[in-house]
Order: structure tokens, then C-alpha cells, then sequence
């Protein structure tokens, strides 16, 4: 038996797995996943972020590896308008977040074991017994669900996401090459008619992330993603004839929801990041608060597991977190509804989601 198992390894599992291996904790982290992926995703780390990453000793790495100053180019109707510079923060794929973290917990004898998931979880007094896909059984004092918005952990506990849905896409993503486009700025392009599409550089690799409303068809139905359909909408609202999108290597559609978990905490079991909490995109600040997420609970395991007496420290974990959750959703929420005015404003757009 170990003393934490952690199921999921994006950024606010790794970050908890780093924290407890540095406080001498054992540990093991399982994923569904046959292995790494390389998607941009979330794909900012704000100075609250960093904080946490500093004291992991690899924010230097993660600075090393991302980008500081990126200036957003606005364009509006085909039309150049101005550049803007963004707020104090790191550009960095979230797969580089992800990367950096691994190489640190192998650094602490950790390794992530992919290939592994959740079917079964049940407790005792003393512990948590996971059983996997393949018939084994993990068993560890504690549990942490950092598994994403479709968590396993959460819907095995039976804990309520509250909240709701768009039914149809609200975006578009993709990371692709655009050779001949400069990556010295974030491209927005925005129409009058309220569509648009942005390309933003993500360092260290040759693509851009692409965001944008979806394209429609002829019955006015949502477009899944695909590197044609991505050409068109930057032909439609770029109009830059030389530039042809290419090596698409992410295609996903995002649709806008807000729901949050009824509790974050049953018995020894605990949720973190997106298993806890889903919002709006606006402000960037899905993959951060995760990270704060995993700093909360990693510190009420570690006095958890100190002796006799201190499991109660357990509580003040959901206490703390539980509210910013609420918070969060509400401030997104807001955000969202600021970008999606500004975006018809000629030079305004994105930022909105930062004031």
C-alpha cells in the first residue's frame, strides 16, 4: 500500500505528485492514457502559477521553455488595428507543462503508469482500494481524482456535477503549421458578423493553436474539425491567400460549460482541477487554479499523514477550495460574456477576459 495514489496525469496531478514526492511521500500516479500527448490546451501559466512551479524548483525550465511579452495582433475585418501586450504570464504548451513535471518526479523516483484505468473504487477506515480495467488492485492510504471534466473518480463516487452544458460547440482548436505566418505575434482576426479565428505560437514547436467559431453547413449545423474546415474560416475571416494551414496535429471542438462537483472530499477520496470544476476559458485560468487545486490538497495530505490526530486537517482542503470553485465559475462566466462583446469591437477582443 502506498500513501497517495493519483489518478491522472495532466498538469494539476503532476504538480500534486511533485509536491508530496518532495515532502518524502510515497506516491503512485496512474492514467487511462497509453502514454504523453503533445497538445497545446491550456496553454498559460499566470504569476500565481509560476509561484507554485518556483517552489517545485521548475519554473526555471518552464520559463526557459515558453515565451514572456507575446503581443496580440488585432485585426478586424481583414484589417490590421493595432497590437497589444499582454499581461505578466508564460505562453507554454500545456504538453511542456506536463513534460517538465515528469521530468521532475523521475527525478524524485516517480513515474507515471499509463495504460491504467479506473473501474472500482472503495474505502475503509483505513484506505482506498482502486481496481482497474485489467483486473488489478491499487490500494493507498489516500486518493486524489485529478482525471479531467469526464472524471472516472467523480463518477464512481457518485458526486453530482452541478451545472450545465452548451449542446452545441461554442469553438474550434487545433494545433497547425502555417508557414510563412509570423510567430512573433498572437493573430486575432474578427468580423463584423461576430466570427472569427485566432492563431497563437505556441514555443518550442513549429504549429500555432488555432481557435475559432465553428464553420457552419448548409442546414446551419456545427462543423466538426478538420484541417479543410480550418482553411476555410482562416481564408474567410484572414483572407491571406499565401498562407495554407498544414500538419494538423490537435483537432478538437470545445463547447462552453460550467458545472462544478457537490463536494470535493467523500471519505479518503479527493477531486482536484477540471474533476472538481469546469468554466468558461476566458482569462486562462482552467490549468492555474488546478495547479493551486493540487497545492491545497497536497499540503492537507502531507499533515494528514504527519500522526495520529491530524486527519482532520483533511477538511480544510474542501473549506478553502470548494468556495474558489464556486468563485471561479461565476467570474468566468463573466469574462466569457466580456470577450464574446469586445470580439465586435474593432482592436478589442480577447484581453477583455483579463480586466
Amino acid at each position: 500500500m502506498t500513501d497517495v495514489l493519483i489518478v491522472g496525469s495532466g498538469p494539476t496531478g503532476l504538480t500534486l505528485g511533485c509536491d508530496l514526492a518532495l515532502r518524502g511521500i510515497p506516491l503512485r500516479i496512474l492514467d487511462r492514457r497509453s502514454g504523453p500527448h503533445r497538445e497545446s490546451r491550456g496553454k498559460g501559466l499566470d504569476p500565481a502559477g509560476l509561484e507554485v512551479f518556483a517552489r517545485l524548483g521548475v519554473v526555471e525550465r518552464m520559463s526557459a521553455a515558453g515565451r514572456r511579452g507575446v503581443v496580440l495582433r488585432k485585426y478586424f475585418d481583414r484589417v490590421h488595428i493595432k497590437d497589444t501586450p499582454t499581461a505578466d504570464g508564460l505562453l507554454i504548451g500545456q504538453w511542456r507543462v506536463e513534460e517538465v513535471l515528469r521530468e521532475r518526479l523521475a527525478g524524485l523516483g516517480v513515474h507515471v503508469e499509463y495504460g491504467a484505468r479506473i473501474v472500482g473504487i472503495s474505502q475503509g477506515p483505513t484506505g482506498v482500494t482502486a481496481r482497474l480495467s485489467d483486473g488489478r488492485e491499487v490500494s493507498a492510504r489516500f486518493a486524489a481524482g485529478c482525471d479531467g471534466g469526464h472524471s472516472a473518480v467523480r463518477g464512481l463516487l457518485g458526486i453530482p456535477f452541478e451545472g450545465h452544458t452548451e449542446e452545441a460547440p461554442t469553438m474550434v482548436l487545433g494545433d497547425v503549421a502555417a508557414p510563412g505566418l509570423g510567430r512573433g505575434h498572437w493573430h486575432q482576426w474578427f468580423s463584423s458578423d461576430g466570427g472569427g479565428i485566432m492563431l497563437c505560437p505556441i514555443p518550442g514547436t513549429d504549429s500555432f493553436q488555432l481557435q475559432a467559431a465553428p464553420e457552419q453547413d448548409g442546414r446551419g449545423e456545427p462543423v466538426a474539425p478538420s484541417l479543410e474546415s480550418f482553411q476555410r474560416l482562416f481564408d474567410r475571416h484572414a483572407g491571406l491567400p499565401g498562407i495554407r494551414l498544414a500538419h494538423p496535429t490537435w483537432l478538437s471542438s470545445w463547447r462552453s460549460t460550467v458545472r462544478m462537483a457537490a463536494r470535493m472530499r467523500e471519505g479518503r477520496v479527493f477531486l482536484a482541477g477540471d474533476a472538481a470544476h469546469v468554466h468558461p476559458i476566458a482569462g486562462g485560468l482552467g490549468m492555474n487554479t488546478g495547479v493551486r487545486d493540487a497545492e491545497a490538497l497536497a499540503r492537507a495530505l502531507a499533515t494528514a499523514l504527519g500522526g495520529p490526530g491530524t486527519e482532520g486537517s483533511l477538511d480544510a482542503y474542501e473549506a478553502q477550495r470548494l468556495p474558489v470553485a464556486a468563485a471561479l465559475l461565476t467570474d468566468t462566466a463573466q469574462r466569457m460574456e466580456r470577450v464574446m462583446a469586445a470580439v465586435r469591437e474593432p482592436g478589442r477582443g480577447t484581453e477583455a477576459g483579463l480586466d
